[in-house]
């Protein structure tokens, strides 16, 4: 594969997406994590911790599920409460938690990547936060110019809490806006001034942060194009390094503060294209680059400069630029990726807090990736992050003839080409720039689970 070289310019065809839009997973893993099984055990993760090399970077994501009030539209494990209390409790079983991997790994490991999401991680008080930062660096290798991130609910945190951030050791900020709309705001629970947002934004730069994120939803009630369009420009002005734009899935039947929100008065589906479709015309005159699914960045960002070099990945927390850490999760229903392997901590605070009281690492489930899972993970990867893949670097890393391992898959994608998704050479498969929005529908072709159940409910819309 060539690196180096810009994408060509995105193409929206609406009326492609409208036929071809349908229900699929986000790929943040292949296999997908409801395809984990509960035969893989925190003695299997052990096991596979031993026989990892203990100089390979490290990334590290630490879930802390407390949010104040419900944002009716949220779909993450999260525990609503008021009660600062509850913050207290969880960190000292963290702590044990934290004990017990640092126990496993070691600090050999460089970390070159840490995250903090939730939830709201600034639930926590300025001085738990601290500690939690202490305790993660008394047992694991913090290195300087890592890239530590952090979510950050505006509402909740002040110009102190952000100088605390710098000072204990995070450079990257992403902060929800969701929608300035006010009529929107008040539909999903969640009131947020323009102020409270621009205020930490310029926290953050005057403290040296060196990415600033903020994340937008499209398909959300009471949104309307002119309405979406004016969020944008605001968000635009205040110049984030990176923008992301999520569709909202209303799957009120899996997540239950969904049900909140009337049906009635979420956008139809042709207004909800058409947010997309100005919005992705607007940040392409403003100068960001569509790096994939929602994502969006500045050229001189590194998501972008990670999608030049062929250095891009693709994680359970978006797209990263380390692509050779193993993930070690910490807190409730954290994932985690270690060696060939999958492992996802109990999604309850009661079976979480029971395991660690009991000295028990708190895993629920995970997997082992078989040859074939390997595979296709590298295949979707490379769909995901660069809109192309080389067939002979796929053929000499697993000692396959591509043509012949999908050939059915082969089959499809001709379909795929004859809509104008895919070019098929016979040493590569590239994106299309129209197919590039559309990335879900080509990885899923790759997606041996899917070929088996055909049930694809569960899943969001890809567009």
């Amino acid at each position: 594969m060539q690196f180096g070289e810009a994408l060509p310019p995105l193409e929206v065809d609406i009326d492609l997406i409208r036929r071809l839009d349908r229900n699929g997973p986000r790929y943040t893993s292949y296999p997908t994590a409801d395809r984990f099984v509960k035969t893989f055990t925190a003695g299997d993760y052990r096991e596979w911790v031993k026989k990892r090399d203990k100089t390979n970077p490290l990334s590290i994501y630490v879930h802390l599920p407390f949010c104040n009030t419900v944002c009716y539209y949220c779909a993450c494990n999260k525990v609503i409460t008021k009660d600062k209390s509850k913050a207290a409790e969880y960190l000292g079983y963290l702590f044990r938690e934290i004990e017990m991997q640092g126990e496993l790994l070691g600090k050999t490991s460089p970390v070159e990547q840490l995250h903090w999401g939730g939830g709201t991680p600034t639930f926590l008080s300025d001085e738990e936060m601290r500690s939690l930062m202490g305790k993660i660096g008394e047992h694991f290798r913090l290195v300087d110019g890592g890239e530590y991130s952090i979510e950050i609910d505006p509402r909740k945190v002040n110009d102190e809490t952000i100088s605390t951030l710098a000072e204990i050791g995070f450079n990257r900020i992403s902060l929800g806006v969701q929608d300035f709309d006010p009529k929107v705001q008040l539909a999903v629970n969640r009131i947020q001034t323009e102020e409270e947002t621009l205020r930490v934004i310029r926290a953050a730069r005057r403290e040296g942060f060196k990415s600033v994120s903020i994340d937008l939803i499209y398909g959300l009630p009471m949104q309307s194009v002119q309405g979406f369009l004016k969020t944008l420009d605001k968000v635009i002005e205040a110049a984030p390094d990176r923008i992301s734009i999520y569709n909202y899935a209303h799957l009120p039947l899996v997540f239950k503060p969904q049900r909140r929100i009337e049906e009635k008065d979420l956008p139809a589906p042709k207004e909800k294209l058409e947010i997309l479709d100005q919005t992705i015309r607007r940040l392409t005159a403003a100068g960001f680059l569509y790096i994939g699914m929602d994502h969006f960045a500045k050229p001189s960002d590194e998501l972008a400069n990670a999608q030049r070099k062929g250095m891009l990945h693709r994680n359970f927390q978006g797209y990263s630029t380390h692509a050779d850490c193993d993930l070690l999760a910490l807190g409730v229903s954290a994932i985690g990726k270690i060696g060939p392997t999958y492992s996802q901590n109990f999604r309850s605070l009661e079976d979480y807090y029971e395991h660690i009281g009991k000295n028990e690492l708190p895993i629920m489930r995970g997997l082992v990736l078989s040859s074939d899972d390997l595979l296709r993970r590298d295949i979707i990867q490379a769909l995901m992050c660069h809109f192309a893949l080389s067939k002979a670097d796929l053929e000499s890393k697993h000692s396959i003839r591509f043509d012949e391992y999908f050939k059915e898959e082969v089959s499809i994608l001709k379909d795929l080409s004859r809509e104008g998704l895919v070019e098929l050479g016979d040493d590569a498969i590239r994106v299309s720039p129209k197919g590039r929005l559309l990335i879900r529908n080509i990885c899923m072709v790759f997606d041996r689970y899917l070929a088996l159940d055909e049930n694809q409910v569960k899943y969001s819309k890809v567009i």
